[in-house]
């Protein structure tokens, strides 16, 4: 029997029932647990050993109620509208809020505590050494109680609404669109996908129609923008760092050293990019050699053989996945039959992709937009290096299990470069273009595009300092940044990026762009091992994916013998996309 095309949340729950509920107000009762415990044993430094092990036991015990805020998170995703998850997002949201006292408690009492005397006396706490000492640096950017609880709960009713409002906004906006001599209403989602449709007029009129649509909420999504933000001065002003990026370098477990060598190479390889959307403009018959950005995502070669089904693509991915391992791909195989992707494009339904890895059952649900093509088979095995990231860490505590931005988009990267490699192995001649062309595609997606990202995210902080952000100085902005990365090679430029991307309503994150690029070069460097190492670096390889838990970015690297601090080494990623674009070059249709 063929499986569902959305994914099974049974796992989780079966619907809002009495389950559901009795678990909501678990969680609402084990921080209440939570927060007793530490107001009433952190008052002095008497047992410490032994208070920080209960403390970190029962945050673990808390774990299992998360559960119910995954649920409601992946019942919204899948379906923005349903009013049961909307209540109860609310409800949850409140609850999770009073956590910020308990966490006040604990790591300002680990402020004066010597961490290397704790652990010399608990295995436990040295299993947790990483987190105790992070969370003993964080205090150092802690306010009182009062004003931590204070904070939270404004954040539940300021930012993190602002990003619900975008979420409705994108997820519900018809986009009105002629095809095949009839108008129709589509979500915004479905159309976003005909970028990459083989008819070039359906990719223009997809774009004419997106950007026609966009003025229906834009002066809200400039509102959601600017409060977020605004919201994410304060609280980086407030806990007293430098600035909104030292902040999040600080919980991405990175240094500005480590930002600044990747950035510098960014920078340094984009005319080869430039290079790169030259030639696609000449393959796409744009004798100018410049390609209009409705061209940008147009599948090129021989695009007819490189459609895939959904069979298609899980028996693709499994096949090549076992080709590394046996356990990713047993792994993936696994996941596919027990239904934890949702698959096609709906009316309420998130644009992009994304994984959620659900510590509470050791399992993941992947959403997709799938719409055939090669790119969304990659994106598909994209999505699956996040869960197999996520099940490295099955046989550690959820405390262990948490890794930062950056180190998140390697093992996903990592799972792309398979497919892409196989691909391309097995391809006939007239295949390779559009697999190398594809492959060239998300690479400067995540090198060019993200440099633009980081560029307009760095200068709209700067500015929302001095007032409110507003909807023509956004589009502004972003034509801007995107002339500085992707320069001369295109004819126009999407003033609108701001306004798609989630990545920038996380009410949670900031500066969630130089992940991506962190990700494929590091990935790129872990790739070149694996090539030298073979089968031997596979165990390696998950090691390396278990630490990821408990180590910062520069000691992961020095795992596998990786400094990040050397410019050199971000270098010799982008020369190995770069010998991929003279391989391209020299392909003609």
């Amino acid at each position: 029997m063929k499986n569902s095309d959305k994914w099974n949340l049974d796992k989780l729950y079966k619907g809002f029932d009495e389950e559901f509920k009795r678990d909501a107000e678990g969680l609402k009762a084990a921080i209440e647990d939570l927060t007793s415990y530490s107001k009433i044993e952190f008052n002095s430094s008497e047992n410490s050993v032994a208070k920080i092990e209960t403390y970190l036991k029962k945050k673990i015990d808390l774990e299992y109620y998360t559960k119910t805020v995954k649920y409601v998170s992946l019942v919204l995703s899948a379906d923005n509208e349903n009013s049961e998850a909307i209540k109860y997002r609310a409800q949850l949201m409140q609850a999770n809020s009073s956590l910020s006292v308990p966490e006040t408690l604990f790591e300002k009492f680990l402020k004066d505590l010597n961490i290397s005397d704790l652990v010399a006396n608990s295995q436990f706490l040295k299993e947790h050494e990483f987190i105790l000492n992070f969370s003993k640096e964080s205090a150092n950017h802690r306010l009182s109680e009062a004003e931590e609880l204070v904070l939270s709960k404004i954040k539940m009713n300021a930012a993190d609404s602002w990003s619900n409002l975008w979420r409705e906004l994108t997820s519900t906006l018809d986009v009105e669109l002629e095809l095949d001599g009839e108008v129709k209403n589509i979500p915004l989602s479905l159309v976003r996908s005909l970028a990459k449709d083989s008819d070039s007029n359906v990719r223009k009129k997809a774009l004419e129609a997106e950007l026609a649509a966009y003025p229906k909420i834009e002066k809200s999504a400039a509102a959601a923008l600017s409060a977020i933000k605004g919201e994410a001065i304060t609280i980086s002003n407030l806990r007293g760092y430098e600035s909104v990026l030292n902040m999040t370098l600080k919980h991405s477990r990175m240094d500005s050293e480590t930002l600044e060598a990747l950035l510098s190479a960014m920078k340094e390889f984009l005319p080869m990019f430039q290079k790169y959307f030259t030639h696609k403009a000449k393959l796409l018959g744009h004798t100018n050699g410049k390609l209009p950005f409705y061209d940008l995502h147009a599948p090129v070669g021989n695009a007819e053989d490189m459609i895939f089904t959904r069979e298609a693509a899980e028996k693709f991915i499994i096949e090549n996945f076992m080709n590394f391992s046996e356990d990713l791909g047993s792994f993936v195989k696994n996941a596919f039959a027990n239904e934890w992707v949702d698959w096609y494009p709906r009316k309420g339904k998130v644009g992009g992709a994304f994984c959620s890895n659900i510590t509470s059952i050791k399992e993941s649900r992947v959403l997709m937009n799938f719409n055939n093509s090669f790119d969304d088979v990659a994106t598909l095995a994209h999505e699956f290096g996040h869960a197999y990231h996520g099940d490295s860490f099955k046989d550690s505590t959820p405390l262990n299990s948490t890794y930062s931005m950056p180190i998140a988009e390697v093992a996903s990267t990592f799972c792309e470069t398979i497919i892409f490699n196989a691909a391309f192995e097995n391809a006939t001649e007239d295949q390779k273009i559009s697999i190398l062309e594809t492959n060239l595609l998300g690479s400067s997606q995540i090198i060019v595009d993200i440099y633009s990202r980081f560029l307009f995210e760095d200068e709209i902080i700067r500015r929302r300092e001095k007032g409110a952000l507003l909807t023509e100085e956004l589009k502004e902005l972003m034509i801007d940044v995107q002339k500085q990365t992707y320069g001369e090679a295109l004819v126009d430029y999407h003033p609108y990026m701001w306004l798609n991307k989630t990545h920038y309503y996380n009410a949670n994150l900031n500066y969630y762009n130089f992940p991506y690029a962190y990700g494929l070069l590091f990935a790129k460097g872990l790739y070149g091992i694996y090539k030298k190492e073979g089968a031997s670096f596979t165990q390696k390889y998950k090691e390396l994916l278990t630490a990821t838990g408990k180590n910062d970015l520069y000691e992961v690297g020095k795992i596998v013998g990786i400094n990040v601090h050397d410019i050199e080494f971000w270098r010799e990623g982008l020369r190995e996309i770069e010998q991929e674009i003279e391989a391209f070059t020299k392909l003609g249709l």
